[in-house]
């Protein structure tokens, strides 16, 4: 595929769509690649680093070998994702802080929107489709509800843990946030890119290599067998993620982060008059769902956007 200098801009802005995804726990990155259109060429590009990439190299030179990687694209996407995440880093922890709810409503627009947009471009709605619609619902679910861990902080662990994000981070509806909150390692990797401690970045960072690289053969030979089952799949870690971004929640369980704050532990979600029979504060409905809606039309902004100039890059 040939691209001017304006295309691969455009596909640096859609990697930082995708890094402040994956800056919040909850939303995916893989979500915004799938709905800007790059994700089956991302997935397709990070396969592509193999063995035979090194045969390349030694045999034709590092033209050819960047060229089978598809490199200006790679490059593209992943500039666009640590601009995002390192510029970004202090602005989502401010809003999560204060705006929490907000946040979690456009979010959940936007998810919303994402399932609509991925699940029309299933072609059949067998019986193979609507199981793996549901079993990935419910995979997706149970790892909204599952409890957080405490994890030890020594580097192997890092490695293990960047390993594992990563794989989540490149599946629409499976927040690579998220798991690492799971991990007990998502404040721990926030504070490393705020306060940029290296070894930790670096053993992360090589974690997520590895983990991206054999994630993405997994994917791609998924989607070369099962198109239409995948996609089913991917659809269903959507609706399930849904759980986790619904505004009104119960704190069942605190917890003091590093900073020596109380912060909520464990959440359900909870309808908004329940919410507001517990608090004693408002529901908030009208900017909820205000910010939802912004978060729905978003997609479909999106969506127009890739059958233009998006859809070239």
């Amino acid at each position: 595929m040939k691209r001017k200098l304006t295309d691969y801009l455009v596909v640096g802005l859609k990697g930082m769509g995708m890094g402040a995804a994956d800056v919040i726990p909850g939303v995916s990155g893989g979500t915004i690649a799938f709905i800007t259109g790059i994700y089956e060429e991302l997935i397709n590009s990070i396969k592509s680093i193999n063995a035979s990439l090194f045969k390349t190299l030694f045999r034709e030179g590092i033209a050819a070998a960047w060229k089978q990687v598809n490199g200006n694209f790679l490059v593209s996407v992943l500039t666009g994702i640590l601009l995002s995440i390192f510029s970004l880093a202090r602005l989502i922890s401010w809003l999560l802080a204060n705006h929490q709810m907000l946040v979690w409503a456009f979010f959940f627009g936007l998810i919303v929107g994402s399932a609509i947009f991925v699940g029309r471009k299933i072609k059949q709605w067998n019986a193979m489709a609507i199981i793996m619609l549901v079993a990935g619902s419910a995979i997706a679910y149970y790892i909204t509800v599952a409890t957080p861990a405490t994890s030890p902080e020594g580097l192997w662990f890092i490695f293990i843990s960047g390993a594992i994000a990563i794989s989540a981070m490149i599946l629409p509806g499976i927040s690579g946030s998220f798991i690492l909150l799971l991990m007990g390692k998502y404040e721990y990797i926030l504070n490393a890119v705020k306060d940029f401690k290296i070894s930790v970045l670096l053993i992360f960072g090589i974690g997520c290599a590895v983990g991206i690289v054999v994630f993405s053969n997994l994917i791609s030979w998924l989607f070369k067998r099962f198109h239409n089952a995948t996609l089913a799949l991917l659809t269903g870690f959507m609706v399930g993620s849904l759980n986790k971004l619904w505004p009104w929640k119960e704190v069942i369980e605190s917890r003091l982060n590093s900073k020596g704050e109380l912060v909520p532990f464990l959440e359900k979600s909870i309808a908004p008059a329940r919410f507001a029979e517990i608090t004693g504060e408002s529901t908030m409905m009208l900017p909820i769902v205000l910010c939802a809606i912004a978060g729905l039309l978003l997609i479909f902004v999106f969506e127009k956007l890739t059958h233009g100039v998006g859809e070239k890059a």
